[in-house]
């Protein structure tokens, strides 16, 4: 008799994070859904979760191998967005962050790589984001903790691979989530057309976003591969943009993103 092979889903509760969760259980994975609420979707075990915290992070992993005895797939989903002028943002901000963006990352890794190593199996999907690679304006904190996780994952990827453990990224671009809608810093007069300009764009991208349900397809073909590849793009603009900054002189490139968020009216 087959084994049911075991997925723990961070940020389970809402948007992405609860699609994947669905989407994978719905693929025959047992899923336990890890987020501060304690909450998951249908078919799915919650658990509570607060990447921010050691100790919950400890409980959680620790509460999925007690019941399971195993974690086969481990989605690392949770994530937050403060958007502003990296000038209109506090330090303490910045480190809410990367606290979860990056940290949060880190330390579910941790916790879970103990027990793939021990089994010599596991893959590790990380949603990163398209503004990893190519940064969005007044998302300043955003994008470097995005960047952050993607040398991260890299980095992990070559480690882990002699025992067995896959390690993938997912970058979207803009999805039809809540995630646009985070408080911003204490706005300064100086930055305003700009930076009000540049977060509408944001918006007209996310009211012409897809659903969820696109990057949990992605997710799942990941999971489904022997050997994914490193980074798997996800929507039209993921795939525009890393295209024209990998081909287009970088004045060029830099005078397009201007444009396109208005910041030279």
């Amino acid at each position: 008799m087959a084994i049911q092979p075991v997925a723990l889903v961070t940020g389970s509760s809402s948007g992405i994070g609860a699609a994947i969760a669905s989407r994978l259980a719905s693929d025959g994975y047992r899923v336990f859904g890890g987020s501060r609420r304690g909450e998951s979707p249908a078919g799915t075990e919650a658990l509570a979760l607060d990447v921010c915290s050691d100790d919950s992070v400890r409980a959680c992993v620790g509460a999925v191998i007690e019941r399971t005895g195993r974690i086969d797939v481990l989605v690392n989903n949770a994530g937050q967005l403060i958007a502003g002028a990296i000038e209109e943002l506090t330090l303490e901000q910045a480190r809410s962050q990367f606290e979860t963006n990056f940290f949060g990352v880190a330390r579910t890794v941790l916790a879970v790589l103990p027990h793939m190593r021990e089994a010599r199996s596991g893959k590790i999907v990380t949603l990163s984001s398209l503004a990893g690679l190519v940064p969005v304006p007044f998302w300043g904190y955003y994008n470097a903790s995005k960047f952050a996780v993607e040398g991260f994952c890299e980095t992990l990827r070559a480690e882990v691979q002699p025992f067995g453990i896959a390690v993938a990224m997912v970058e979207p671009g803009a999805i039809g989530t809540s995630l646009f809608a985070q408080p911003r810093g204490a706005k300064m007069d100086a930055y305003t057309p700009w930076r009000d300009r540049a977060l509408q764009t944001m918006k007209n991208f996310e009211t012409k976003a897809p659903s969820p349900d696109v990057v949990a397809r992605a997710v799942a073909g990941i999971i489904a591969k022997a050997h994914p590849p490193l980074r798997t793009l996800v929507t039209t603009e993921a795939h525009a943009f890393t295209t024209m900054r990998r081909l287009l002189p970088g004045g060029l490139f830099e005078s397009l993103v201007r444009f396109g968020f208005a910041l030279d009216r």
